[in-house]
This record gives structure tokens, sequence and C-alpha cells, in this order.
């Protein structure tokens, strides 16, 4: 979003999302918070764009005069394998990576002393000077341990019962200085956004709790009290916990983690919904013609697709899911060259259709009735089940949530006569009313 080449690539989707979350994100630093730190959660299905949003909200609170550290956690992290120490020593190393790239130095007063201790209780060299910064001493201990569980299990034990000690070095060697510097510069402070912690892996821990209850939850307290404003991206999966309330109350202080939904390109009723189509040829077309003027791009749609409704047809069928849309339109590239043809996208979504039905149960084909039948989700099992198996999709309306089946799915012989024996059930009751 800061260049302004890949800019031209951007559809915003909000309008047709049900929210305005990085406008919701952005107001509470820059409006409601400026000068004491906060922390907001941010979810959604994975694939619909969060990253992207993220990237936009970096790029408009810089505009605002904050300096912004954005990284990818799954690049420093093993999602598998995660505890709050790692988390909080990947924001030390990116943060101090950040400031050390714009001349502000840190000086790891505790830190110097932890490294060395960690390398005696590792007994392994790591050879760092008094005078290192943090994201040095922290890469190297990343390094040595992130291809060895026996090493980082060790690194755990020794940095467990120093989870306070190091938190509050954070705060008060690093956040805080960087805070003080920035806003001598004429800076407003320091926004941290850690994207990709919703990839963490739901493994049961040894006390029985999933990977994200066990951090985001158990130990959310810790992860709230950073010294700046701090962006999480969290499982969806916790939106449907049972403790859903705590995780809010520890981690977002109270406030709800923001959901990022599908573009909403069908109505509950089945039929499309026209402004959200309309953005989802703008995607299509952009990635073809960005240099062309938005209006001018839906001339030239016969130069991608034989026929308009082809383009339809793909946006449709993709449900509103950005990296669902494009990975069918990926399909249609490897198979010839545009403009594609009806015959082209059918063939690409049977084979798409065919690998969801392999993956379906008898369980939960029951499951899947309720949702074509109720258009709701209860209870975190069945999000587990339904929704990250892309069965299932989740959009909102001037009503609010609801949830529909993956449109590929729905055209299957047994769905459509579900459809057809709830509309008959429906139209039997109405008759006796």
């Amino acid at each position: 979003m800061g260049d302004a080449t890949d800019r031209r690539y951007y559809i915003d989707f909000s309008d047709v999302r049900g929210c305005k979350i990085v406008e919701e994100l952005q107001r509470t630093i820059v409006r409601i918070s400026p000068d004491d730190p906060t922390c907001q959660l941010f979810t959604g299905h994975i694939g619909c764009g969060k990253s992207t949003e993220l990237q936009r909200l970096k790029t408009e609170l810089e505009m605002s005069g904050f300096h912004v550290v954005y990284f990818e956690s799954s690049q420093d992290l093993d999602m598998a394998d995660i505890d709050v120490s790692d988390i909080l020593l990947s924001i030390a190393r990116q943060v101090g990576a950040s400031l050390e790239a714009v001349g502000i130095k840190t000086k790891p007063g505790y830190f110097s002393n932890l490294f060395k201790e960690i390398g005696e209780f590792l007994q392994t060299p790591l050879e760092i000077s008094t005078e290192a910064e943090f994201s040095i001493g922290i890469a190297k201990i990343s390094a040595k341990t992130k291809d060895s569980p026996q090493m980082r299990s060790q690194l755990r034990q020794y940095l467990e019962p120093r989870t306070n000690s190091i938190l509050q070095a954070i705060n008060d060697e690093l956040l805080d200085r960087a805070n003080e510097q920035l806003k001598m510069r004429g800076q407003n402070g320091l926004v941290v956004i850690v994207d990709n912690l919703d990839r963490v892996d739901m493994r049961p821990m040894p006390s029985g709790r999933s990977q994200p209850e066990y951090l985001f939850i158990d130990r959310g307290e810790q992860l709230r009290r950073l010294k700046c404003h701090v962006v999480y991206t969290i499982p969806l999966a916790l939106i449907f916990s049972n403790e859903y309330e705590t995780l809010k109350n520890r981690l977002g202080g109270g406030v709800a983690p923001k959901v990022l939904p599908m573009v909403l390109v069908r109505q509950r009723s089945g039929s499309d919904y026209e402004p959200g189509m309309s953005l989802l040829r703008q995607l299509v077309l952009a990635r073809a013609f960005p240099e062309i003027a938005w209006n001018a791009r839906e001339n030239l749609v016969t130069e991608l697709f034989e026929a308009p409704e082809t383009l339809d047809r793909l946006c449709r069928v993709s449900g509103g899911h950005i990296r669902n849309l494009l990975g069918l339109l990926y399909s249609c590239l490897q198979r010839q060259d545009p403009p594609f043809s009806p015959d082209c996208l059918e063939s690409v979504i049977k084979d798409y259709r065919d690998d969801l039905l392999l993956a379906i149960n008898e369980e939960e084909w029951e499951l899947l009735y309720e949702v074509v039948n109720q258009q709701s989700l209860k209870g975190e099992s069945e999000y587990q089940r339904l929704l990250r198996s892309m069965f299932v999709f989740e959009y909102r309306d001037a009503t609010g949530r609801w949830f529909g089946i993956s449109p590929a799915l729905a055209e299957t012989e047994k769905v459509q006569a579900w459809q057809r024996q709830i509309v008959e059930t429906r139209h039997v009751a109405s008759l006796e009313l």
C-alpha cells in the first residue's frame, strides 16, 4: 500500500464486507488513544485479505505520523510450537531492527546479561558483545534454536520464569525509549502490527488446552502489557470459543476482536449482491489492466473472458473469498491463454468442487444441512470442521452475521435437493398458518 505501483491493484471492499475495520483500528490509535498504549485484535478467514488490510493500516498510520513495525510472525516462529516468550522476543527483535534502521539505537542492559546467561545455559557460545543491539542478540538466539526443538524447549524452560522480567525490560529498554525518541523527532509514537498469528496450530497442549487458548487467553494479559500500540492477528476459532468473553477481556481489554468477513456477493436469498459482484469484477480487471481507468476497464472484459457472464460466474462461485477467486483464475491461466472460455472455467470449478466433496464425511453433511437451513453456526467444533475446510463462508449485511455454504458445493444435487425440501417445508408451514 505504500508503493504507488502496487496500490493500483488494491480494491477497497469495506462497503461490501459490512464493516470498516481498517478505519476502526486506525481511529482507536489516532483519535481515541494516541498517547496511551492500545491492544487490538484482528481475525478473519485465511485468504480473505487480512494481510492486505493490515498493510493499508500501516500506510495510513504512517501518514498520521506513527512509526509502524509490521511483520509476519510466521517468518520468525514455528506456528506449530510457540510460547509467549517467543512472541515477545520476536516483537523485540523486529522493533529493535526497525528502530536501528532509522537511527534510533537501543541499549539492552538487561538483555546483555540475559544473552550471556542463555549462552551458558544452552552450553553453546553465542558471541554477543555487550554493545550489541536488541535485534542482533535475539536474532542469534533465534537462529540457534529455530531448527532444534530440543534446544527450543530448553530455552523456554529457562525463559518461562523470567517472562515478566523480559516484558519489563522490553518496555523499559526498548519501547519507552522508542516512543520518547520518536516523539522528539516529531512523530506520534510506535505501532506494532503482528500478522499471521492467526495461523498458530490448533494442537492440544499438555494441559488439555489448545495452543491458541493457551497463548491468547491464558497468557493474554502478558501479551497486552507492551507499552506501545499493538495489533495482533488471532485464530478465528477463538471467536467461537466458550471463553470468548475471557479472551475479549484479558487480551482485548474489553473490546471485541475485529472480524474480516467475506466480500458480500450474494444475499441471504441466494441472489447476487450487485455492489459486491461489481467490486470483484474490478479485482480481476485491475490485475490485468492496472493502468486503465476504473470506468474503462469493464469495456475490456472480453479480452479476458469470451463472455462477460464467464467473469460473473467466476466471481459468484468464489463466494467472495479473495484467495479462492485468484486461485480459480490462476487455474484458468494454467489451462489456456485469455480470453477464457466458459468450458475452461467450468472445468476448473468442477475440479475445485470434486476436491471439496472428497473431504466431506456424513457427519459434516449433516452439519452443512443445518447451515443451509438456518444460515448460522454454533460452537467451536463446528467452526473447525466447516469454516477451516472452506465448506462454509461468513458474511455480514445490514441484519448482521450469517453463514452460507460454499457456492461450489451449493450446486451439487444433494444440496439443491435440501434447498427444495426446505422451501417446500416452509411453504407448507405458511399455508397451515
